[in-house]
């Protein structure tokens, strides 16, 4: 097997400070899945139980980091309903200064060692035209399941906080803090919200220890009941004054009452009150998944870039690195 390296905490700090760079000169060239607060969600969440499976890589340039390639291996994850499920294939999250464009060959060289015996999927940004031709070049295609009206691709959405309408919630609903309610209420949200899920305590406790993450940003809504009906995370780049939703999620049972609305107007005024000026959240961009999108529009979000999903199936021979 190739020798890799993982990935640590210390290599995410140094990751989210490229896709902090890229942002301020290029956002639309920063895919869904390479974003500050996306970075700080993924890792913290998951690295307890696959941090094993995350081989990396990292190019520097005069000190600095200018590239990065961070590859997910099969795995198995634990669901909530008690139930596993078999990730098979590989994935690819990377981000390449636009300075250093060159070095896409070699991000690609290294996911196709690192993951040569299993099928392998990225998702490059679709304003980077140049990437995508060079994974074209390299055998990649663009993955079938992304086409036709229920798509997965995501797209980035992004609206300026210089007017935000004050949130109104229904009677008997309030808003919460994750530093007031607590962990578990905290979990409960989220398992609720994206039932069957792969969350857990141990998974928050991960969240909780990454660079970005706030206790008095993470929203919840608490129904009459003490139910948390809605949960998000604000992720705050004060490097470039703005801030992400993610994750953002309802619990069934309280769906079509405008709480989520009310919860991210509320959240925007907060982190507006921290010197942001944008906020940005991701959705499914196919038409087949209107529904997050037109809660998103709704609030004044509109699309500043979308992701390319491509995917190879062809085995290859390993070779050094």
């Amino acid at each position: 097997m190739t020798n890799f390296e993982l990935l640590t905490a210390a290599d995410v700090q140094l990751m989210q400070g490229l896709a902090q760079r890229v942002t301020a000169t290029n956002p639309e060239m920063v895919n869904a899945e390479a974003t500050y607060g996306e970075l700080a969600w993924n890792w913290g969440k998951s690295h307890a139980a696959h941090g094993s499976t995350w081989p990396r890589r990292l190019w520097f340039a005069g000190g600095r980091l200018v590239a990065w390639a961070w590859a997910q291996l099969p795995h198995r994850v634990l669901r909530s309903d008690g139930q596993w499920k078999d990730v098979t294939n590989a994935n690819l999250v990377y981000l390449v200064h636009p300075d250093h464009a060159d070095l896409i060959d070699e991000v690609i060289g290294w996911y196709d060692r690192i993951a040569a015996d299993v099928e392998r999927t990225v998702v490059p940004t679709a304003s980077d035209g140049f990437a995508v031709k060079q994974w074209a070049a390299h055998g990649y295609e663009t993955d079938p399941v992304s086409l036709g009206d229920t798509g997965f691709w995501t797209q980035l959405n992004q609206r300026d906080l210089t007017d935000v309408e004050e949130p109104v919630l229904p009677a008997g609903f309030r808003f919460r803090t994750a530093d007031e309610a607590g962990p578990a209420a905290a979990v409960r949200a989220h398992v609720d919200a994206w039932a069957p899920s792969t969350y857990s305590a141990e998974a928050y406790q991960g969240v909780r220890q990454t660079a970005g993450y706030r206790g008095d940003l993470h929203l919840l809504v608490e129904a009459p009941d003490g139910t948390m009906a809605a949960s998000t995370i604000m992720w705050l780049d004060e490097v470039n004054r703005t801030a992400e939703f993610e994750p953002v999620g309802t619990h069934p049972d309280f769906r079509r009452l405008g709480l989520a609305r009310a919860m991210m107007l509320h959240g925007m005024r907060r982190v507006r009150a921290l010197k942001a000026s944008h906020v940005t959240v991701a959705c499914l961009g196919a038409p087949g998944h209107p529904r997050a999108r037109g809660l998103y529009y709704g609030l004044g979000f509109r699309e500043i870039s979308r992701d390319a999903p491509l995917i190879n199936s062809r085995h290859n021979e390993r070779e050094p690195d």
